[in-house]
C-alpha cells in the first residue's frame, strides 16, 4: 500500500473558504474559535469543556441503548474524557464512502489525543433527524469493470424524519449481483441483508451497518431521535428559541462577514428563518418564525410555547451542531467542506448559546486504485486531475499517447513550421498593409485548429484500435471519476469492500495522516 497526495486545490468544487481552512488558517481565523488545528488548539477547546458528572451520566445511559458496552464507553463515564464527533446522514447501504473515512479520522484523532494526554474516544452522529428522504434512499456500486450502478428504494414523498422511514424491499438483491463478480462481493453483500432487513428503519439499519464495518474501532454512535437524547438536547433548544432573535442578528453579521471576505454562506439565513423545526405526528415540520411567534401551516406558537415544548423541536443544520455539543464533550469535529462551512456560520451560535466551540477539523478524503488500475495510469502518464475534464478529454489524453511517435513527431513539427512561417509571414505583411496581418492572424488560428483537429482524430483513432486502451480508459473513469464525480463522493465504501476485502478499513485507518490536509490517492 502506498499513498500520494493531492492538494484540495486540484480538486473539483473546492470552495475558497474550505481552502483557506486547510492552507490558509490565518485567513478564515476570525471564523472559528481554534482555527489552528494543532495540540494547543486541542488543549484550549477541552480545557473550555464544562461537562458535570449528571450530564456525563445522562449521557452514558443515553448511549447505552444502542451502543453495547465497550471501552470506549467506560472511558466516557471518566470524568475529564472527551469526545472527537463527526457524523453523516443515514443513507440507504452506509453512503457515500467519505462516511467511513470520518468515522476513521475520528478514531484515530481520538487515539492520538488519547496518546497525548487528553483521553478522548470517537463519536459518530447518526443524522437520523433529516428528513429529505431523497438526499438518502440511493446508493452508487460499481461492478468487476468499474461500472457505475445506482441502487434506490423508492417511497412516497414525505415529511417523516429519514432515520424512522421503515425499510420495504432496500435493494440487497440488486446489490448482490453488482458486486457478484468482485472478490469479497458475497461477504459485503451478506453484511448488508444482515443489516437492512425488512420492517427496520434506515436509521438502525445504517447504524447496524457501520458498526459491522467500523467494530474493531469502538465507535460510539448517537441516534438523536431516541427520547433519551431528545431529552438531552432539550434545554440547549429550549435556550435557542428563547435567544432567537439575537442568534438571528448574529448568523447574518456572520454572512456579511464571510460575504465580504470573499466566501460563500453555506446556509441562506433570513429575518424570518427559523433554527428549528417541530417533531410531531412523525414528521418533521418547518416552522417560520415572524416576530416573536413561529407560524406553521397558519398554526401560531409563541416562543414560550415552544420552549415548553422543546424535547419535541428538532435544530437546522446551523443549530445542530450547538445542540450536539451541548450535550457531548467534544473537543474536535470531523467535516467536510459543507461541515466546515456550517461551522464557520455557527460559531456566533456557539459563543452565545455554549460559550466554547470544538476544534473544525477537516475530515481525510481517499481514491483508493487497484495497483493494476496505478500501473494503467502511469502508463497512459494520468494523475488524479486529469479525470475532472470528463471522459472525452480523458480518452483523447490516452489516445493521443497511442499515436505512432514518428507520426505524433511530425505533427509536432508540421505545427511548428506552420507557426514559425505565419509569424513570418505576419511581419512581412505589417510593413506592408496592417489589415492583411489581421486577416492573417484569423487565418492562422483556423489552421492551428485544423491541426489541432487532424491530431485529436489521429489520437481517436489509434485508441479506437487498440480495444485495451478504450477498455482501459472506461474501466479507470468508472472507478476514478464515476458520473463526473469524485470516487469518494458517489460511490458506497462497499464495492471498495468487496474489491479488496473488509480490512481495507483498517488499510484505510493506517492511511489516515492527521497533519496531512490533502486529498489521498491510496494504491492497495
Amino acid at each position: 500500500m502506498h499513498c500520494t497526495c493531492v492538494r484540495h486545490t486540484d480538486l473539483p468544487h473546492t470552495t475558497q473558504l474550505f481552502a483557506d481552512v486547510l492552507y490558509h488558517p490565518d485567513r478564515t481565523a476570525g471564523l472559528y474559535r481554534h482555527p489552528i488545528r494543532d495540540m494547543e488548539a486541542y488543549r484550549s477547546a477541552a480545557a473550555e469543556i464544562r461537562f458535570s458528572e449528571a450530564e456525563r451520566a445522562a449521557l452514558v445511559a443515553a448511549l447505552q441503548v444502542r451502543n453495547s458496552p465497550s471501552k470506549s464507553l467506560e472511558r466516557l463515564a471518566q470524568p475529564g474524557t472527551v469526545a472527537v464527533v463527526s457524523g453523516q446522514q443515514v443513507g440507504l447501504f452506509s453512503g457515500p464512502a467519505y462516511t467511513v473515512y470520518k468515522a476513521l479520522h475520528a478514531a484515530k484523532l481520538a487515539q492520538w489525543l488519547s496518546a497525548n494526554g487528553i483521553p478522548a474516544v470517537p463519536v459518530f452522529w447518526l443524522a437520523t433527524e433529516d428528513h429529505d428522504f431523497a438526499e438518502v434512499n440511493h446508493v452508487w456500486v460499481f461492478d468487476s469493470g468499474h461500472h457505475p450502478h445506482k441502487l434506490e428504494m423508492r417511497r412516497t414523498a414525505s415529511s417523516q424524519p429519514v432515520g424512522d422511514v421503515t425499510l420495504v424491499a432496500p435493494p440487497v438483491r440488486e446489490l448482490r449481483t453488482a458486486l457478484q463478480g468482485l472478490p469479497f462481493g458475497e461477504e459485503v453483500a451478506d453484511a448488508v441483508e444482515d443489516a437492512y432487513r425488512a420492517g427496520s428503519t434506515m436509521g438502525k439499519s445504517f447504524g447496524e451497518l457501520v458498526r459491522h464495518l467500523l467494530e474493531r474501532h469502538d465507535i460510539l454512535q448517537v441516534d438523536p431521535l431516541l427520547p433519551a437524547f431528545r431529552q438531552l438536547a432539550a434545554p440547549a433548544l429550549r435556550r435557542a428559541v428563547e435567544a432567537a432573535p439575537e442568534l438571528n442578528a448574529l448568523v447574518l453579521e456572520r454572512n456579511r462577514e464571510l460575504a465580504a471576505a470573499g466566501y460563500h454562506a453555506q446556509v441562506h439565513v433570513e429575518e424570518q428563518t427559523s433554527f428549528v423545526f417541530l417533531l410531531e405526528n412523525d414528521r418533521r415540520l418547518t416552522l417560520r418564525r415572524h416576530g416573536g411567534e413561529y407560524i406553521l401551516n397558519g398554526r401560531r406558537f409563541t416562543a414560550p410555547e415552544l420552549m415548553g415544548r422543546a424535547a419535541s423541536l428538532s435544530p437546522n443544520a446551523l443549530l445542530r451542531p450547538v445542540v450536539q455539543d451541548s450535550m457531548i464533550p467534544t473537543v474536535a469535529y470531523i467535516g467536510g467542506p459543507a461541515e466546515v462551512a456550517y461551522l464557520a456560520q455557527s460559531e456566533p451560535i456557539y459563543r452565545t448559546l455554549l460559550g466554547r466551540m470544538p476544534v473544525a477539523v477537516p475530515r481525510s478524503g481517499f481514491t483508493i486504485l487497484d495497483e493494476r488500475s496505478a500501473k494503467r495510469m502511469e502508463r497512459y502518464g494520468l494523475g488524479l486531475p486529469d479525470f475532472f475534464r470528463g471522459a472525452e478529454a480523458l480518452h483523447e489524453q490516452i489516445a493521443a499517447r497511442l499515436v505512432p511517435p514518428a507520426l505524433a513527431g511530425r505533427m509536432r513539427d508540421t505545427v511548428t513550421a506552420v507557426d514559425g512561417a505565419v509569424e513570418q509571414l505576419r511581419r512581412e505583411l505589417l510593413a506592408f498593409d496592417p489589415t492583411l496581418a489581421k486577416a492573417l492572424d484569423r487565418s492562422g488560428k483556423k489552421v492551428r485548429h485544423q491541426l489541432s483537429r487532424i491530431e485529436g482524430k489521429a489520437g481517436r483513432e489509434a485508441l479506437r484500435r487498440d480495444e485495451r486502451a478504450a477498455h482501459d480508459a472506461a474501466s479507470l473513469y468508472g472507478l476514478i471519476c464515476p458520473e463526473r464525480h469524485l470516487q469518494e463522493r458517489l460511490y458506497s465504501f462497499l464495492p471498495l469492500a468487496a474489491k479488496h476485502g473488509l480490512d481495507l478499513i483498517d488499510r484505510v485507518y493506517d492511511a489516515v495522516e492527521l497533519d496531512c490536509p490533502d486529498h489521498r490517492l491510496m494504491v492497495v
